[in-house]
């Protein structure tokens, strides 16, 4: 799938399509920015910051790697959406830094909804704390759920797993975030993207099949 018919694809099922823009050169990025892409996404602080200064100013930056604590005072107030908040100490952390700075940072909580050890986010039964905590932060902004799928080519075990953080989302959405500011459910990636938009994604983030 070419990125004119993704965009289309994405378009016509209200999903915001985020080009992961990770280990990709400026000239690749700027192909796509010419076609009128304007979110890219990226993993590390320190590589998006040596690009930020060589593209437009009107480029959405998405951080939806690992973030830690001691790189926030970096991507703030440059970066539209951090999508990797794990921990109540990286929480605190953004809060602060956007208090510093006198902005309002928008944050999306990651799950961990995959059987993957490696993968980080919160664990839905443990996250009371969390999710109190934004309660009292006034320069944090919770736009809604990031998850990212076990690595697999069994659809029946990322459908589950899908559905699952849908479920997160529908239970914080009715218990904690009431407004209408709490809507991103971000999950869905090249190789299954098409299942998570089935299965409730408005987000998706797509890397090697725009980057060819």
């Amino acid at each position: 799938m070419d990125f004119t018919s993704l965009r289309t694809f994405c378009q016509d099922n209200n999903v915001e399509l985020v080009a992961v823009s990770k280990t990709r050169s400026v000239d690749e990025i700027m192909e796509l920015y010419d076609q009128g892409q304007r979110h890219f996404g990226e993993n590390r602080v320190q590589e998006w910051m040596e690009k930020k200064e060589l593209l437009p100013d009107d480029i959405h930056w998405h951080l939806i790697g690992h973030l830690q604590t001691n790189k926030v005072k970096f991507l703030i107030p440059y970066v539209h959406l951090i999508h990797s908040i794990d921990s109540l100490k990286l929480l605190e952390k953004v809060n602060q830094i956007s208090k510093d700075k006198g902005v309002i940072t928008n944050i999306l909580l990651q799950y961990k909804v995959a059987r993957e050890e490696s993968k980080f986010g919160l664990n839905p039964n443990e996250d009371t704390a969390v999710i109190e905590a934004t309660k009292s932060m006034n320069n944090i902004q919770v736009k809604g759920l990031m998850a990212m799928g076990t690595f697999t080519n069994d659809d029946e075990i990322n459908r589950h797993e899908f559905q699952n953080l849908i479920q997160i989302f529908d239970r914080l959405k009715m218990q904690h975030f009431q407004g209408p500011d709490f809507s991103i459910k971000s999950m869905g990636m090249s190789g299954d993207f098409e299942l998570a938009i089935e299965n409730g994604s408005n987000m998706v983030r797509i890397g090697s099949l725009l980057f060819r």
